[in-house]
């Protein structure tokens, strides 16, 4: 859930990156320095003109140059100083920020299947790149600018008092109009920038969507009706911005007519008390100058307010991305492992419920012995991509319990159960890079090259697949794409199949895939799979009966439930649900 307020942004900001506030309270001192440094002008202006320019006997030249060197040195150091606030500033934030994506980044990958889907992957990405990078300059410069700014218009204000307090309350009633309109207007510059943020997630989704879809679009001839899509984002964000700036002119535009005004009136009442003798001429120009000071920090503050919205808004987005209730947690150290060799399934009284959805399984019982082969079959929402989602712990059961070697897979840590139960999805996903660096992934960290190349051949000649490797251009170097895309389906899912035979697991998921292959292709995928699936306890999605002919039994699933269980022929035999399947499918392949 995002904050709502700036002290709700604050607090949990800085609880998410701590490197925010580390030595704080030091660059919070230097910034009251320089602040102060640069305040000591106004009166030293004073002490010039007074002392040095109008002495009672003549000019004191001595004085005046005296107090002029002091002046310039207070500048020097306060420039120093602010410099050094920066450079602090600016490091704390890249620190801050790297923890902050990072931790974006995590939580990314710890919210189930069910909360991916229910947004869109650009989103995702939006806050943790672009929302991340919108409070770069908060965090850098336009904070520590606002920091020292906020200062010096404070203690500028009290000097003021101070020197004159009548000059300072004209002052301050020629800002009142500015207080007003930055309380009106503040709001709506951050729903304004709300919905920039929102509106350009929506934008980065679209884009990554299409060029995805690339092929689809040219083939269907839609990239006219794509483009208005975009166009209408994008002059959805170009119309907030240019509110949000329009706003922010206002707001500019009533601090500079108040500034004139504040000079003005200051200069006119400080004029007047000068010639009744209740100031002197040192200090009616000290004021101006104090006005002059006064007016630039309060300026730039107007003027980076509505960055700071933005970044605020973009933080706001970014906590809530973290904030993001993880529906399947990790237990880490204080789970329990699969013991090695025990690969039995046990789904006991399983039910699911998908958020704002219907009940897709209802009461599900199954078991599998370690090192069986079992086949789920059945039309299309009958529920078993939702079961093997289960078995994989994508997302857990609203009722229920799923077991791998007697321990329910919400006590197994997420680290155990990756290495312990494996996916070859319908189409095999690899990332860009080569054939071997995507199947390091099947490895622990830290694992040799030499130790990596031997047991990727091994793999691919106990897969039968050692042809195949040798035929690749570069071998195992072979470039494989974005998505894999440099290779057929039919390559990508040999090198899934090779990947999860490298992880060696427990359990094994398929999600049968062969349908968009050639004859050749999908007899050498055929011959990986029944290698991969030798000796482990094996659940399959078969979209074709011949996987289930092969099976040790077949669970045909109906409207969430298992309505039929048993052996291919046992099924065949009794005439019910998987027969009439059976003979449907043989008539029609014959």
């Amino acid at each position: 859930m995002e904050p709502t307020t700036l002290r709700q942004t604050l607090k949990r900001g800085f609880a998410l990156s701590p490197e925010f506030g580390a030595g704080l309270g030091i660059t919070l001192g230097l910034a009251v320095v320089a602040a102060f440094g640069k305040t000591a002008v106004p009166f030293v202006t004073q002490q010039v003109t007074d002392k040095g320019l109008l002495a009672p006997g003549g000019i004191d030249v001595s004085v005046a140059y005296g107090f002029a060197a002091i002046g310039a040195t207070l500048l020097i150091v306060a420039t120093l100083v602010e410099r050094i606030v920066r450079i602090r500033m600016v490091t704390q934030a890249e620190q801050g920020l790297a923890t902050l994506r990072i931790t974006a980044f995590d939580t990314v990958h710890d919210l189930s299947v069910l909360t991916q889907n229910a947004d869109r992957r650009g989103r995702y990405v939006s806050r943790v790149t672009g929302d991340v990078e919108t409070m770069r300059d908060l965090m850098q410069w336009t904070g520590a600018a606002m920091l020292v700014a906020a200062f010096e218009s404070t203690i500028i204000l009290a000097v003021m008092l101070v020197y004159a307090w009548q000059l300072a309350v004209v002052v301050i009633l020629a800002y009142v109009p500015t207080l007003l309109v930055l309380r009106f207007v503040q709001p709506r510059i951050v729903r304004a920038y709300s919905r920039v943020r929102a509106r350009s997630g929506d934008l980065l989704a679209a884009t990554g969507e299409q060029l995805v879809g690339i092929a689809t679009i040219r083939a269907y001839g839609v990239h006219g009706h794509m483009r208005r899509d975009l166009a209408r984002m994008n002059k959805d964000i170009v119309a907030g911005d240019t509110r949000a700036g329009w706003l922010g002119t206002s707001l500019f535009s009533t601090n500079a007519a108040a500034q004139s005004i504040a000079t003005g009136l200051a200069l006119v009442l400080g004029t007047r008390l000068a010639l009744d003798g209740a100031l002197s001429v040192g200090t009616v120009v000290a004021f101006a100058f104090l006005v002059y000071q006064f007016a630039g920090p309060i300026g730039w503050i107007i003027e980076m307010l509505a960055e700071m919205q933005r970044a605020l808004v973009g933080w706001r987005r970014v906590i809530g991305l973290v904030d993001t209730p993880v529906t399947v947690a990790d237990p880490g150290e204080n789970g329990t492992d699969i013991p090695r060799g025990h690969g039995d399934v046990a789904i006991d009284g399983v039910r699911l419920t998908y958020p704002s959805g219907p009940e897709v399984l209802k009461g599900i019982d199954l078991e599998v012995p370690a090192g069986r082969r079992i086949a789920l079959v059945g039309e299309t929402g009958s529920g078993k991509t939702s079961l093997v989602r289960l078995l994989a712990r994508f997302i857990d059961p609203t009722q229920g319990i799923v077991r791998v070697g007697g321990v329910d897979l919400r006590d197994v840590p997420m680290a155990g159960l990756r290495r312990s139960v494996a996916i070859v999805p319908q189409e095999g996903f690899l990332f860009d890079g080569t054939i071997r660096s995507n199947l390091a992934y099947a490895l622990p960290e830290g694992t040799d090259a030499a130790e990596l190349e031997s047991r990727a051949l091994a793999v691919f000649e106990s897969l039968g697949l050692e042809g195949w490797i040798a035929a690749q251009p570069a071998g195992l170097d072979t470039p494989v794409g974005p998505r894999g895309e440099l290779l057929s389906a039919g390559e990508r899912q040999l090198v899934a199949i090779a990947r999860a035979y490298l992880r060696d697991p427990e359990v094994l998921i398929l999600d049968e895939a062969t349908s968009a292959v050639d004859p050749a292709t999908e007899v050498r995928i055929s011959r990986a799979l029944e290698g991969l699936m030798r000796g482990r306890t094996s659940v399959v999605i078969a979209h074709r009966l011949s996987t289930a002919e092969r099976a040790d039994a077949v669970a045909v699933m109906d409207a969430g439930e298992i309505v039929e269980f048993g052996s291919h022929d046992e099924l065949v035999a009794r005439g019910g649900v998987y027969s009439r399947m059976h003979d449907a499918w043989v008539a029609q392949t014959r």
